[in-house]
């Protein structure tokens, strides 16, 4: 009978054993728990931050471009240009237009690329838009043509076009702005893109770039 009692009482000791160590291991568990889902999400706030901080300084520096002037830009009185809506033929004082009177359709600007000369009646409305006109000649290496083909075609709000008889090789374009550019890694591509794409110039902020003429 003793020998059966301290079998018994072996037991419940095993079993108390036991039983505490599964504890002690749930605690652990749950203390592991913590710790990881801490270094998650104190790692999430501070890749978040990090986020919020390059965006910051990335509109900054935006902000920046916007408001520094492009070297040997020329400009025109906006007031001056000219914004009457005409069916008949239109002469510029500048090569390409950067403003003026123009056609009630404007050419799809969207981002658009054409590969043969356009009206510029029509570009000068593109214009009016917001739009930014990229031109060259055949003088332009066909790198460069590329390389701004490839930056056109993934900004709204821009359009490109061969102009043979323009002064520069390379040229931009906005309402009342232009300048003329050595090649396409020139960094007042970026500037210019950057303050008027639909930037303060434009006579039409918003309106629309789709739904007009093409090639």
């Amino acid at each position: 009978m003793a020998a059966k009692s301290s079998a018994n009482a072996d037991r419940r000791a095993r079993i108390e054993e036991m039983r505490r160590a599964e504890q002690a291991r749930e605690r652990r568990n749950r203390l592991l728990t913590i710790c990881v889902s801490t270094v998650v999400v104190v790692g999430l706030v501070g890749f978040g931050s990090f986020v919020l901080m390059k965006k910051s300084d990335e509109q900054d520096q935006k902000d920046q471009a916007a408001k520094a002037p492009i070297a040997a830009e020329k400009s025109w009185d906006a007031e001056k240009l000219g914004r009457n809506h005409v069916e008949t033929a239109v002469k510029y004082d500048m090569k390409p237009p950067v403003g003026g009177d123009h056609h009630p359709v404007w050419m799809n600007c969207d981002g658009v690329v054409y590969k043969k000369p356009i009206a510029e009646v029509n570009a000068v409305h593109s214009l009016e838009h917001g739009a930014v006109w990229v031109t060259y000649t055949k003088k332009a290496s066909p790198d460069d043509v590329k390389k701004l083909e490839e930056k056109v075609g993934k900004t709204k709000y821009t359009l490109m076009s061969p102009v043979d008889d323009q002064s520069g090789a390379l040229m931009l374009s906005a309402w009342g702005k232009q300048v003329t550019v050595d090649n396409a890694s020139d960094p007042r591509i970026d500037a210019f893109f950057t303050k008027y794409v639909q930037g303060p110039q434009t006579p039409e902020p918003g309106a629309a770039c789709t739904g007009g003429i093409g090639q």
